[in-house]
């Protein structure tokens, strides 16, 4: 079974062209719905995170106190670098976990989305790499549209701790564009054809 990764910068679509290939079958692990899932739920990593970061990471009542670990981790660049150390190991072992089941399942491929898969190693993984390209004003208009609580500083901000679309295209095996200019369902079907080939 191959491993595919997909990738592309905040506002690029990557969910929705995950979403076409889930209507062809295919399963896809949403790395950071399921990094929320293993924080709350690893024990181990729990403990961990607790450790590095204070009690105050989880509540009282024991769920994870996102507010407050983003404000611990993410305008600290050597914090924020703890965390992710922390965190995709347990990610890692979740997704290998995942896809031998989906294996055993019989499927010819699945996907790994992930917006930060070569920042965190994760690619490492995976047999080879999609990225999703769209112009950066046209993703930045896109995200002020979806989270009207951001700004553009905002979005700029997070822009810039991605891996540039320059490098993240040279490291491509494959792009789809959604620039809305090319059509993604054919790209998409090409894409299937040649995984499943």
């Amino acid at each position: 079974m191959k491993l595919i990764g997909i990738t592309g910068g905040i506002g690029s679509g990557k969910s929705v062209v995950c979403r076409l290939f889930q209507v062809l079958g295919v399963p896809v692990y949403d790395s950071d719905a399921r990094a929320k899932w293993v924080m709350a739920h690893d024990a181990r990593l729990r403990d961990e995170l607790t450790a590095a970061f204070g009690q105050e990471t989880f509540t009282p009542e024991g769920q994870l106190n996102r507010t407050y670990l983003a404000r611990v981790a993410f305008p600290d660049p050597a914090q924020l670098a703890r965390l992710n150390a922390l965190v995709h190991p347990h990610v890692g072992r979740d997704f290998a976990e995942w896809a031998a089941a989906r294996q055993q399942e019989g499927h010819a491929y699945v996907l790994k989305e992930a917006a930060l898969l070569y920042e965190s190693g994760a690619y490492q993984q995976l047999h080879q790499v999609i990225t999703v390209f769209a112009p950066q004003e046209l993703r930045q208009a896109r995200v002020l549209r979806r989270d009207p609580h951001r700004t553009p500083d905002d979005i700029l901000t997070i822009i810039g701790k991605q891996l540039s679309e320059e490098e993240k295209l040279k490291r491509a095996h494959h792009v789809v564009y959604n620039d809305d200019e090319h059509l993604l369902i054919p790209q998409v079907v090409q894409l299937d054809r040649e995984f499943r080939g």
